[in-house]
């Protein structure tokens, strides 16, 4: 009930209602109500065809529901920060979006008709990007743009934690705002590492096919072991590895990922470490050892021993006699 009076409470402003717009040298227009509603005001940057960075700052003397409708009318994807404040957006269609201070909130649609909530003598501060569609085609694919931007409707992506790093480019940005920066290059910058940031969290790389073993995948990578074992003083390269035993890339790595809990480059070293400490109880010098493991230059194979096991070849030699 109280939410309910406070609403009838609200002014509301129409789409309709005067807004005063005034434009600068750098290219910001800025749209800013009635003084009698207090200082309410967006500014907005066109930084590419179809990237868009707006600011808004709004501190209402009342309750205020401000009628909006999205300008462009083709799909969009908007990456808002709160920076100060909450609101809320509420569309004719029943979609309905918050916006909070230290969150991070992503939204798509291409027609979009509602209300954004602002209450009396709150401050609200948000800095948003406007991404329309052939540039996020640029940086994702068609595909993934299609699943983002949905069928048009108002759609809720995303609404976490504003991350550190998003939060100082944010910052940095604000900061040349404040400023009056004449030049685009470091808003420009800032935004689109913003920008990746984000659709890295929103379109992750696409991950290989769950890994299938049979059972003669099984016998080729216990091959691939034994061939690692059989000639260790061999440069040992995984693309031969991969011939030899009828195996692709990515099925050798995963595989013995799965089989053996180890990697192709691990799992060599571990057996020539462990083959030299052998050879070198037994008596055998340390360029020899370094030899018959694959080693062409001895003091390399003394670093690479004394990294392994914490003691130099020298201290091992000779133990077992």
């Amino acid at each position: 009930m109280a939410a309910l009076q406070k609403i009838s409470q609200s002014y509301r402003l129409a789409t309709t209602h005067s807004r005063r717009v005034s434009h600068d040298e750098c290219g910001w227009m800025r749209q800013q109500l009635p003084e009698e509603l207090g200082e309410c005001y967006s500014e907005r940057l066109t930084l590419d065809n179809d990237l868009v960075l707006l600011r808004s700052r709004y501190h209402a003397t009342r309750n205020l529901i401000e009628e909006t409708a999205n300008p462009h009318n083709r799909p969009m994807l908007v990456i808002t920060f709160g920076m100060q404040g909450d609101s809320g957006y509420k569309g004719v269609d029943g979609s309905a979006v918050a916006f909070r201070s230290g969150y991070t909130t992503i939204t798509a649609f291409q027609q979009s008709q509602g209300e954004r909530y602002y209450e009396a003598g709150a401050t609200v501060s948000q800095l948003r990007l406007l991404i329309g569609e052939s540039l996020l085609n640029t940086y994702i694919g068609e595909q993934r743009t299609d699943q983002l931007l949905g069928n048009g409707n108002v759609r809720q992506l995303a609404f976490k934690k504003t991350s550190a790093a998003s939060a100082s480019h944010v910052t940095a940005l604000t900061r040349y705002l404040n400023q009056g920066a004449t030049t685009k290059l470091d808003m420009h910058i800032h935004t689109l590492t913003v920008l990746s940031e984000q659709l890295k969290l929103l379109s992750p790389p696409a991950r290989e096919k769950s890994l299938q073993i049979s059972a003669v995948d099984i016998e080729k990578l216990d091959r691939a072991r034994d061939i690692m074992v059989e000639h260790m003083d061999q440069p040992l390269t995984i693309p031969y590895l991969c011939a030899a035993v009828g195996l692709n890339e990515f099925k050798l790595k995963e595989g013995m990922r799965h089989r053996f809990q180890s990697t192709p480059h691990r799992m060599l070293h571990e057996l020539r470490m462990r083959k030299a400490y052998t050879l070198l109880e037994s008596g055998c010098q340390v360029a020899q050892a370094a030899y018959q493991v694959g080693y062409t230059f001895p003091n390399n194979f003394s670093a690479a021993f004394t990294r392994f096991f914490g003691k130099s070849p020298k201290s091992v030699f000779g133990k077992r006699r």
